[in-house]
């Protein structure tokens, strides 16, 4: 009996033009690192009294369909979880192409996703799923990843694949070494680490939200002023492998809150800002993501 390994698994996704059914073609495989999307549904014990010392059966609960992908930050695969974040992006040039991607649409692409362990063989499709939240961290060594979580309609197990023969995108990593960020244009010193998190609320309101976390050198005074003063300013998170490869995250109006300051003994003081991005006036979004490669579109 075959025994299902990670290191064979693979993944398998396109996007629906209706919301719930699986196209028949168009899929493509996408490199992962692990994944917990799945189905469950849980049991409910009975509450009646009056059946005796023993239980009776259980109760059948809410099925329901989610879960994560980390998948890495790359030149061209990581264009597909972005069009599943913000929706179709805009792309201009010839060579290399700019796909830009931009905050506030109210409708978002939906897509199917085939989870297989060949050995098994198990194939379980995930029909309308959708990116309720993409995250990522940045620090100054270590692998460059992303998590998405999805939120699907159902799943469907199978012993063949329905995906057909998906079709590749060429795998080229960004790195942490390859990472910048800036504020206002201006290259932002004493960095020690930053998380970006950006949520659509699929599951609780329809409004879209950005947050996340960023921890600096306490060497000079530019954040916490600005925390004080409560003014906003464009933070700016970029990875660059060359002109025909680059990725860019643009929060457009970042407010900061006042931190505590903490001498914890005599290592290097750092500070630690939750910050919270909102729509900005100019451009009149909250953020834009900018990928750069050689994809036609997505």
């Amino acid at each position: 009996m075959a025994r299902a390994h990670g290191a064979r698994a693979q993944m398998a996704l396109a996007f629906e033009s209706v919301y719930g059914t699986a196209p028949a073609t168009g899929f493509r495989t996408v490199p992962f690192a692990s994944t917990s999307l799945g189905s469950e549904q849980p049991l409910l014990a009975s509450e009646l009294l009056g059946q005796g010392r023993d239980p009776v059966a259980p109760i059948k609960d809410a099925l329901t369909a989610d879960g994560d992908v980390v998948v890495p930050i790359d030149v061209e695969n990581f264009g597909l979880w972005l069009k599943g974040t913000f929706g179709a992006p805009t792309t201009t040039g010839t060579t290399p192409k700019t796909h830009t991607f931009q905050s506030g649409n109210w409708t978002l692409p939906s897509m199917a996703i085939e989870v297989a362990m060949p050995e098994v063989p198990r194939y379980a499709m995930y029909t309308g799923c959708m990116v309720d939240q993409l995250s990522w961290q940045m620090s100054r060594s270590g692998l460059l990843t992303a998590t998405a979580r999805l939120i699907a309609q159902g799943e469907a197990i199978d012993t063949v694949t329905a995906a057909g023969t998906p079709t590749t995108l060429a795998l080229q990593r960004f790195g942490h070494f390859n990472g910048a960020v800036k504020r206002n244009g201006a290259a932002l010193g004493n960095v020690v680490s930053a998380e970006v998190t950006y949520a659509n609320g699929l599951d609780r309101i329809e409004t879209i939200r950005n947050d996340g976390k960023i921890e600096v050198r306490f060497a000079d005074s530019t954040l916490v002023t600005q925390a004080i003063d409560g003014t906003p300013c464009e933070l700016e998170f970029a990875w660059s492998l060359g002109a025909n490869a680059s990725f860019t995250f643009t929060a457009h109006a970042v407010y900061l809150p006042r931190p505590r300051i903490e001498i914890p003994g005599p290592q290097g003081i750092q500070a630690s800002f939750d910050w919270q991005a909102a729509k900005a006036i100019s451009p009149a979004r909250m953020c834009t993501a900018t990928l750069v490669n050689t994809v036609t579109g997505y």
